[in-house]
């Protein structure tokens, strides 16, 4: 079954830190290929705890969209689990540059584990078992981050991870689900994260055949966000919904 399991929908330090929403990343399943996805705090321990239950010897690869804690705090670990503690050399981890370098997320022992590391740049293009991605665009966030189009046989999924919002950004994500995080109910000009009425825009852009809300902060915590997904839905005639922890999304019910 092509799939995609939120193993967490935390956005920013607070709701994270207190964990009021999980923040164990994205597992993704399509075309007998299992990626996961910014494996943030207590990325293993949802894996484990899931049901079903997650076995990350499964995966062939991890993606790392940048090098903020809430989305690599679990990397070493769900390369260790992986790669059965280092036993079993495999899977591809694929991360922008200064995740391995400077001061380093990725710890320089852990890299021996896997079979290669892939440095995302923009315009990047990449393969992993039967599904091929790629990073369209450097996004604005501090550090050096990527969104990504994920493409399998039949379906394509687009993720905007953590950025500022800028004119053309709907452009670069054209998948048939799409995947925004959306930290903020309202727009904060000093901070570089998408707000609620920023997602809608790129909603009402692209019009996906599923658009899916996660990565929350407080103030969209607070808001109810599956109450939000539902005012989306009915005024863009787009099916809206919000992610929740330990959700499963079909994938093949969503393809165009």
């Amino acid at each position: 079954m092509n799939n995609i399991k939120f193993l967490g929908t935390a956005g920013a330090r607070f709701v994270v830190m207190k964990q009021l929403r999980a923040s164990g990343g994205i597992w993704l399943t399509l075309d007998d290929t299992n990626v996961m996805i910014d494996p943030g705090p207590g990325s293993l321990v949802r894996c484990i705890s899931s049901k079903p239950k997650l076995n990350p010897m499964d995966l062939d690869g991890i993606i790392l969209t940048h090098r903020h804690i809430d989305h690599s705090n679990d990397i070493n670990i769900m390369i260790e689990a992986m790669t059965n503690g280092g036993f079993k050399k495999k899977g591809v981890v694929f991360a922008p540059r200064d995740t391995l370098e400077g001061d380093p997320v990725i710890l320089k022992y852990i890299r021996e584990h896997v079979e290669r590391i892939e440095i995302l740049k923009e315009k990047g293009k990449y393969h992993v078992g039967n599904i091929s991605f790629e990073t369209p665009i450097q996004l604005k966030h501090g550090v050096e981050t990527y969104g990504v189009n994920i493409r399998g046989k039949t379906s394509s999924i687009s993720l905007i991870t953590d950025t500022d919002y800028f004119t053309g950004l709907a452009a670069y994500f054209t998948g048939d689900i799409l995947i925004v995080n959306v930290v903020m109910l309202e727009d904060k000009s000093t901070i570089e994260h998408l707000c609620l009425q920023e997602a809608e825009q790129i909603i009402e852009t692209n019009k996906p055949r599923l658009a899916i809300l996660t990565h929350f902060g407080m103030g969209m915590v607070k808001a109810k966000p599956w109450e939000l997904a539902e005012q989306l839905t009915k005024k863009l005639g787009v099916t809206v919904i919000a992610a929740r922890d330990g959700m499963q999304v079909d994938i093949d019910q969503n393809k165009k």
